[in-house]
């Protein structure tokens, strides 16, 4: 039996009051991507831009890299976001709405949806939840599916991943209409950010989070040399699309490719995510050089109370003596990526009713 949870921040008859605390994971995505994806106007002042330029003395080699502050850029968009969501209610009266279905058990994504749901919370996003033990069939999926496509108060439908193995991933994500895919997996949205002349109507969060980090401190990415790290359909493979999109060239390096460390140290614009924990290492990174770092990886460590620590794909401090910015981990691009998809859902909401 499923059960359903409602938080309406405009209605005191709400089922569930979502309570929100701090959290993460851009921009209302135009229908015409051009520049960039700055939408909302910016209420804090931007860092300063950074030079990709390499150093010219070697005193900048042992100086320690500006940190790209995910987390700090997160907090004013959804305060942007925030803006954006009560000029919609009080000109229209509509408040965007985000479903989330769970299915299953599983601690990782059950913190997830929670955060999710915190964040909607923290932005005036009315949220959905449905919860499925891991024996529902797929087409109990399909049927919620089906359901909040049909619901014009629903703006954005998300399917945790991953699914229990019984399920057919391809045909649940597939079956979200486009309209409403907000975490931007659909096949058409993918293939449309492919093409020239074509434009997604939302772009998948986590990398479209890594190009607005860039943005906001200022990296000029056209006609860089940039190198993604790994080749997943979640985000290697577009945020290369989105770097070339930005007129940048794209290297993709995956765990085939030959002289990886030579490659990457050509490299203007680093993107790792490859989930291998402090695989990138100095001699990878040239000088200078900008890098998101998306890998979020546990490692041992006796000291901390959980016995373990969070690491990136990146050696932080091998990076730092080198690197001219560099994001940490945590409080890089995690804080980002729930930030994209609230705004890929506000977008989603003033698109439906063709408000600007």
């Amino acid at each position: 039996m499923a059960s359903m949870i409602l938080s309406d921040p405009s209605s005191a008859a709400s089922v569930h009051r979502l309570s929100f605390t701090r959290f993460s994971n851009s921009l209302v995505f135009l229908r015409r991507f051009v520049g960039p994806l700055h939408v909302f106007s910016h209420t804090a002042a931007l860092p300063r831009a950074l030079s990709l330029h390499a150093p010219r003395s070697s005193r900048f080699i042992t100086a320690s890299a500006k940190v790209i502050d995910g987390k700090s850029v997160a907090k004013q968009i959804r305060e942007e976001i925030s803006a954006e969501v009560t000029k919609l209610k009080e000109a229209i009266g509509v408040v965007p709405g985000l479903a989330v279905i769970l299915v299953g058990d599983r601690k990782d994504s059950a913190t997830y949806v929670r955060n999710k749901k915190k964040a909607c919370e923290s932005v005036g996003i009315k949220s959905f939840e449905v919860n499925l033990p891991n024996y529902a069939s797929e087409q109990e999926v399909l049927k919620y599916i089906s359901d909040f496509n049909g619901d014009p108060s629903v703006h954005g439908i998300l399917v945790q991943l991953p699914l229990p193995s019984h399920m057919n991933e391809q045909n649940i994500l597939n079956a979200v209409m486009i309209e409403k895919d907000v975490d931007g997996f659909h096949p058409l949205n993918i293939g449309r950010l492919a093409m020239r002349g074509r434009e997604p109507m939302f772009v998948p969060c986590t990398p479209k989070g890594c190009i607005e980090l860039l943005h906001r401190y200022g990296v000029d990415i056209k006609g860089k040399r940039a190198v993604v790290i790994g080749r997943s359909n979640i985000v290697g493979m577009p945020a290369a699309l989105l770097l070339q999109r930005e007129d940048a060239t794209v290297t993709i390096v995956h765990s085939r490719t030959k002289n990886p460390e030579e490659i990457t140290r050509q490299a203007d614009i680093i993107i790792s995510a490859v989930g291998q924990p402090n695989m990138v290492r100095g001699s990878w990174i040239k000088p200078g050089a900008v890098i998101i770092d998306v890998g979020i990886n546990p490692v041992e460590d006796a000291s901390s109370p959980r016995g373990y620590r969070l690491v990136g794909d990146v050696c932080y401090d091998e990076a730092c003596k080198i690197a001219a910015a560099v994001t940490p981990v945590p409080g890089g691009v995690g804080p980002m990526t729930i930030a994209m998809l609230l705004s890929n859902t506000v977008s989603s909401a003033k698109r439906a009713y063709n408000f600007n």
